[in-house]
């Protein structure tokens, strides 16, 4: 059996993996589903200060203070470079990397970064208007939703309920990679787009550059960009057969 570490994307806690965690360690894993800095039941930490680095920090501090080896490392959305980052610190400790409907980002890119341009001048004017200057809100989870078969209301319900502002640093933080993590096997789990549609865009495409080669297994999901909420237990099948 082995170690799982789920980090979630924006927005959410370590609560976002529940379903996904019951099914992993009914199969006989180990989970640990990580809450960051300022997200779920940790918002009252929330602060300006609060950066990508910190949270790649508390990664790294799970797998020491537990002394948690052979981890498969899985980050949703933007935890894709926390996971990257935490590898990059301790690859010794991490037996593969596993992005679900993301990947990692090259050195100096941050995630703010990877938007289109309109979509960045969009979330830094929600973060001034409405996020006292360092935080950005919640989307609107049930227009997001509208017209996807897989979710449903009670999903809807709940990711509104609990979902709180990302700290604007942990997206305009760039990655600091030294290269280290290089050689982890890598595994996508493709939700928005295809996996040929991931390779091609590696070849041609600075953001994508390190999701192509030997080193990357793939799977497709095609749900919502929150599986964990539109198709749980595939998605947990999904991760259990990655670790095997």
């Amino acid at each position: 059996m082995s170690t799982y570490v789920l980090i979630p994307g924006f927005w959410l806690g370590g609560w976002a993996w529940s379903p996904v965690t019951e099914e992993l360690r009914q199969r006989g894993h180990t989970v640990h589903p990580l809450t960051l800095a300022g997200m779920g039941e940790r918002a009252a930490e929330a602060t300006p200060d609060v950066d990508l680095s910190r949270h790649i920090d508390e990664v790294v501090q799970l797998l020491v203070s537990e002394d948690l080896h052979e981890v498969v490392l899985v980050g949703h959305s933007y935890a894709g470079l926390v996971i990257t980052g935490a590898a990059d610190r301790v690859p010794e400790r991490v037996a593969q990397l596993v992005f679900v409907d993301t990947g990692p980002l090259p050195d100096g890119m941050s995630q703010n970064d990877f938007d289109p341009p309109d979509e960045q001048a969009a979330n830094a004017q929600l973060v001034e208007t409405h996020g006292d200057g360092w935080k950005l809100p919640p989307p609107p989870w049930a227009e997001m939703a509208a017209g996807m078969p897989d979710v449903d209301d009670a999903a809807i319900e709940a990711i509104t309920m609990q979902s709180v502002p990302q700290p604007w640093a942990t997206a305009t933080q760039p990655a600091r990679l030294t290269g280290a993590w290089d050689d982890l096997p890598r595994f996508g789990v493709l939700c928005s787009f295809t996996e040929d549609q991931a390779r091609g865009m590696a070849a041609v495409v600075p953001a994508f550059q390190h999701m192509d080669g030997d080193k990357w297994r793939y799977a497709e999901l095609p749900t919502w960009h929150w599986p964990m909420f539109s198709r749980p237990a595939e998605l947990a099948e999904i991760l259990d057969a990655a670790s095997r």
